[in-house]
This record gives C-alpha cells, sequence and structure tokens, in this order.
C-alpha cells in the first residue's frame, strides 16, 4: 500500500508445559521461553511499530517474592528496548557469577522474565496518544493471586459507549472511557465475581482460606468469565489473558475477523496472530498450525490441559480479506497462493487497457507489499502469452525458419524494478512546494528501463486508499520516464467504506473513491442524493446498533466501478505530467475468487459482519456531512 495507514496489532503467548531445568538440559539455555518470544515478537513487527509489551509471570513462587513482570516501551525500536532492558539484567548476574546463568532455581528467584507462562503485545495505535499507558499487555494487580489479570490483544470494539454503561451499572468507576480498559475492568469485574462465588462454597465446606484460594486456582472457570465479560461485545478480536496463578487464554470473535493460530505439543503451547511465526519459531509444518475456530476460546490452565472450547455462538465468518492483501505476512502459504490469484485475475482487465500490446509495455510494483501480488500478474501474463505462441507455432508453415521459432518462442513480458524506496528524508523545509519536491524524491527509479513515448507503463499497488502519496509522489516519478501512458493496477477492489475493526480508516473523507463519487454526483445533477442519504442516517442515529443500515450503499449506486475508477485517475493525475494516467481495481467477484475463504469485505461492499459496522459507516457519513473531522466509534 503506498499510503501510510496504521493497521491491526500483533499478540504472542508461550507456555512452557515443563520445568524450566527440562530446557535447560534440553536446549542448552534456562532463557529458552523468552528467547523464542523475542523471535515471535519480531517475527510480527510488520503489525506494529508504535510500541510493544512483554508480561511474564512465574509459577510456585512463595508469598512476597515477584511473580508477574512487565515491561513495555514506546521506544524507536521497542521490541529491541525491551529485550535490551532484559537482558541486561542477565549480564549483570553473569558478571556476579556466570553460574547462575545456569541456575534455574537462583534465576526464578532474583531475576525478572524467568517464569513459565508469557504474553507479548506488538501495538499500531489506530486512536489516541502514542504513549506508554497505551500500550499492552494491560494488568489489573490485586493482593490475591487468582484475581491478578494481564490483557493484551489485537482488537478493536464499536460499542465501548454501552460497555462503559455497563461498567456503571454495576457500581464501577473506571478511569478512561477506552475499549481497552472497558475490556480490562469487564473481564476483572467478573472474575472478581467469580472468586467470590468459589470463595464463598469453599468456605461453606469447611476449608481454610489457603485452602480456598488453592482450590480456586485449581478450578477457576475461564469458560464462564469469558462467557458473561463478552456476551454483548461487537467488534472484531482476538483477546489474550493470563491470571496471577498461572491459567491463560486467548479468546476470538464471533465472526473470525481477526487471525489467531495456536500450536501444542508436550513441551509447549504458543499462540501468535501469524501462523508463519509460529512454523518459524518453532521449526514447524503448515499442517502442525491450527487456527483459533470463531467465537472460540484456547484455555489453557496451570496443570497444562489445553482445551478450545465455544464461548459465543460463531455467526457466518469473515475474516478479514484487506489483512489477506496486505497487513498479515506474505509467506504464509494460504496467503501467498492468495496473492498470487489476486494478481492473476486482474491480469484480462490490464490486458485490455494496454490494447494486448505486450511488445510496448512495461510492468513493475508499488510497494514491495505488492510483490506477490505483482509475481502472480506476470505468471497470468505468461499463460496468455503461452497460449498465444502456441496458437502462432500451430499456424507456421509445415517447415518454419528458425528467425520465425525464435521470435515466437523468446517473446516476453517485459519486467522492470523500476521504483526504489530510500530511507525517509527528513527535512524542516516549511514551504509546501519545497516540502512536495522532498517527497517526491523518497521513491528513486530505474532511468532507461522505459521507451520514452512509446511504452505504457504498468504498476501494482495492492490497495489505493487515500492515493495521496501516488499523486503527491510516485506518479510524478514515473512521468520522469517518459511513457506514453501509467496504469496503476490496484489488487484489492475500490474502498469505500470505514473500517471499525482495528485498522485506521474511519472516515469518510479517507477514501478517494468516496471523494471521486461525491464528485461525480455533483457534476451529474444528482447532488440531491447526498442529502437524501445523510437524512436517512441522521433519522436512524437514535436507534440501537441492531436496526441501522447502511444507507451510504446508495451514495455508490448510480455508477459503475468503471466510472468511478475513472473519475479517481483524474483526481490523482498531478498537474503538469505528460503520461496519461489510468486507474484498475480488482473486482469484488475476483477478491473472493482469490480468497474464498475469508469473506470480510466491508471495506469494498459495505456489509459489516456486526451491527456495529453499520452504525460506525452512519456515523462517518454524518460526521463527514457536518464537517466534523473525527472517528465514527
Amino acid at each position: 500500500m503506498s499510503d501510510a495507514v496504521k493497521h491491526e496489532c500483533g499478540i504472542a503467548l508461550l507456555r512452557l508445559k515443563k520445568p524450566l531445568q527440562f530446557y535447560l538440559d534440553k536446549y542448552g539455555t534456562a532463557f529458552y521461553g523468552l528467547g523464542k518470544m523475542h523471535l515471535m515478537m519480531e517475527k510480527q513487527r510488520n503489525r506494529g511499530q508504535d510500541g510493544a509489551g512483554l508480561v511474564n509471570i512465574k509459577f510456585d513462587m512463595s508469598p512476597g517474592e515477584r511473580y508477574i513482570s512487565r515491561y513495555r516501551s514506546i521506544n524507536k525500536n521497542p521490541i529491541q528496548d525491551i529485550f535490551d532492558h532484559v537482558n541486561k539484567k542477565f549480564a549483570a548476574i553473569g558478571e556476579e557469577n556466570p553460574d547462575n546463568l545456569k541456575n534455574v532455581d537462583f534465576l526464578k528467584k532474583n531475576a525478572g522474565f524467568t517464569g513459565e507462562l508469557f504474553l507479548g503485545h506488538l501495538r499500531y495505535g489506530t486512536f489516541g496518544r502514542n504513549s506508554i499507558e497505551s500500550c499492552h499487555p494491560f494488568l489489573r494487580q490485586n493482593n490475591w493471586i487468582t484475581r491478578n489479570l494481564v490483557v493484551a490483544g489485537n482488537f478493536n470494539l464499536t460499542n465501548v459507549d454501552e460497555l462503559f454503561d455497563v461498567l456503571l451499572e454495576i457500581g464501577q468507576h473506571p478511569k478512561e472511557k477506552s475499549d481497552t480498559v472497558t475490556v480490562m475492568e469487564k473481564i476483572g469485574h467478573y472474575l472478581d465475581v467469580e472468586n467470590d462465588e468459589m470463595f464463598q462454597k469453599y468456605q461453606d465446606e469447611g476449608l481454610s482460606y489457603v485452602d480456598s484460594y488453592s482450590k480456586i486456582a485449581e478450578n477457576l472457570n475461564i469458560e464462564n468469565i469469558l462467557k458473561i465479560s463478552s456476551e454483548f461485545w461487537d467488534g472484531g478480536y482476538a483477546m489474550a489473558g493470563l491470571f496471577g496463578h498461572g491459567d491463560a487464554f486467548v479468546l476470538r470473535d464471533p465472526a473470525g475477523i481477526r487471525p489467531t493460530y495456536w500450536y501444542e505439543d508436550d513441551e509447549i503451547c504458543v499462540v501468535a496472530s501469524e501462523r508463519p511465526v509460529i512454523q518459524t519459531a518453532f521449526r514447524l509444518k503448515y499442517e502442525d498450525i491450527n487456527e483459533l475456530q470463531p467465537g472460540h476460546a484456547l484455555i489453557i490452565k496451570k496443570s497444562g490441559q489445553v482445551s478450545e472450547v465455544e464461548i459465543n455462538r460463531p455467526t457466518e465468518k469473515k475474516s478479514c480479506s484487506f489483512e489477506r492483501i496486505y497487513f498479515s505476512r506474505g509467506n504464509d502459504k494460504e496467503i501467498y497462493n492468495e496473492r498470487i490469484n489476486l494478481g492473476k485475475l486482474i491480469v484480462k482487465q490490464v490486458l485490455e487497457s494496454v490494447n494486448y500490446d505486450l511488445d510496448n509495455s512495461v510492468f513493475s510494483f508499488i510497494p514491495n507489499t505488492a510483490e506477490i501480488a505483482f509475481y502472480g500478474m506476470m505468471k497470468g501474463l505468461e499463460d496468455y502469452l503461452n497460449d498465444k505462441k502456441y496458437e502462432a507455432i500451430i499456424n507456421l508453415p509445415e517447415k518454419p525458419s528458425p528467425e520465425q521459432l525464435k521470435e515466437i518462442i523468446y517473446r516476453r513480458a517485459r519486467l522492470e524494478k523500476i521504483a526504489i524506496k530510500d530511507a525517509k528524508l527528513r527535512t524542516f523545509i516549511t514551504q509546501d512546494e519545497e516540502r512536495d519536491d522532498i517527497v517526491s524524491s523518497s521513491y528513486d527509479i530505474t532511468y532507461g528501463s522505459v521507451h520514452r513515448d512509446k511504452d505504457n507503463l504498468v504498476v501494482l499497488d495492492d490497495s489505493i486508499v487515500r492515493g495521496t502519496t501516488l499523486k503527491q509522489s510516485i506518479l510524478r516519478i514515473l512521468d520522469r520516464l517518459g511513457p506514453k501512458k501509467i496504469l496503476v493496477v490496484s489488487s484489492a477492489p475500490q474502498i469505500r467504506y470505514p473500517d471499525c475493526y482495528g485498522i485506521d480508516m474511519a472516515k469518510m473523507s479517507d477514501f478517494i473513491a468516496f471523494e471521486a463519487t461525491i464528485q461525480l454526483l455533483k457534476e451529474n445533477g444528482k447532488e440531491q442524493l447526498i442529502q437524501d442519504v445523510y437524512k436517512k442516517c441522521k433519522d436512524q442515529a437514535h436507534l440501537p446498533k441492531e436496526e441501522i443500515k447502511n444507507y451510504v450503499k446508495e451514495i455508490y449506486k448510480p455508477f459503475t466501478a468503471q466510472e468511478i475508477s475513472d473519475k479517481i485517475a483524474l483526481l490523482l493525475t498531478p498537474a503538469n505530467i505528460n503520461a496519461k494516467v489510468e486507474i484498475i481495481y480488482q473486482s469484488i467477484e475476483n477478491l473472493h475468487e482469490a480468497c474464498p475463504n475469508h469473506l470480510g469485505d466491508w471495506y469494498f461492499t459495505g456489509d459489516y459482519p456486526t451491527p456495529g459496522g453499520n452504525k460506525v459507516v452512519n456515523t462517518a457519513f454524518i460526521n463527514f456531512m457536518e464537517g466534523k473531522n473525527e472517528r465514527a466509534y
């Protein structure tokens, strides 16, 4: 994606199921778990670079001994900062007595992050300040070990106001109105209720206070806590939690919007937001990894028992397709194939746009995240050319000349590395014109790769949201090569609607497709439709989210996708460039064909998987009409 869009978050949970001495004996290090967490967090840094956090819980510590360690960072390199901080303590121990680095009893009593249960988080802030207080994991502390709660997640809830009111109704006084705090306090409240009820039960049975809490730790009903806590959550989430005594869970939303994968054997249980992260960290095969089912929780008891249980009834699975197109790591087996297919499936439109003139067309991609889809497009072009070669060969005379055969066989699509992104350029220039010139130089080009005034230049992008970078930078630098036409190809469909499940696209003004459609309505005498939709949105603003309809879809109905794409091209074409600019978007049908198991396409269709989505798009359109530059949830 050439536009910068913040998105998603990443989680990594690791439970060591053997005593620490086992890992020291087998792997030669008492820091086996810490090393694996470092690797899993680094392998998910694509999911969050605003901040990171790590928590560790030690099992069976004596009263008065610290058993929870947490460190969070908003450093420029937060993951490295966290592990530098942790490792400095071990370096100091090694300097004093190297033997203690292999003494697990000493380490558990004297060093943090040497326990059996880890939870790591990578943060992309979609809203609010990027402060250390915004970094997960969050910690809810208590003197009773079974009431301590740690939470971190990849999530966004659309109905925070409703959930906040529930907390008020039960007598709480939350310190702020955010989905993270609301979730934390909701789970924490029902954790307290569960503790109270179990404590009373064991007291009635005549157990002592100490024995009662030992029983609570053994029998805490996590399933019940999660069912009551998450009953009214509306949004996409992969929520991870740890309890002070050693139980853990990861809960996924009923539509499977946010991704979650896990693996278990007799040594470990591990959860991550991305499958290849687990494969790489533990050298596993694709088929070894499980996907956490929508609406289910993976519950990991301190005893080591692992179970996947239904918490909320699953709805139709609507895993985020945008995740597949852009955000996730492309080395996942399924995602790689899906991106290849996204590239292949747009070839027909590309060929039509260049009038099937492959001899005078050059193909490339911007940015690097579009590379896999680009390979797919090139494979599709190869298939097309192979069919043409076959036809040409069978139509040759009985004894063709070597030159005739060579001309056919050696024909291929022209692939070039056109654009190279340099390191970010820093400047204190304040004049807009000079600043734009600096920004436009953040990419450099391969001079001589295009035949001036003769070639079409086709560049693949994985998605086009605002189009700002295209207009301010990319199209200008591509024009320096002198192509007669620049064709920008998006492997994703037109992004028309806001997201509310964890990606920073919450305003209608974020979308060039929406801007283009509004202009088309005005130019074609259909401006009244804008007012009609506004009235429909206002009339239902007071309704419960379950009753709200997405009337914003009506804005797009008067025009074909191609008409909107043509207008987008006009809006994004910079002044004073020579090449004609055309933009092609993937079709919804092709998106579904490429990603058949991930049909969460609300960005493109407005078909939200939860009622809160319709409320968000309704509010976003009202905000646009009333000139409010704020997110809709």
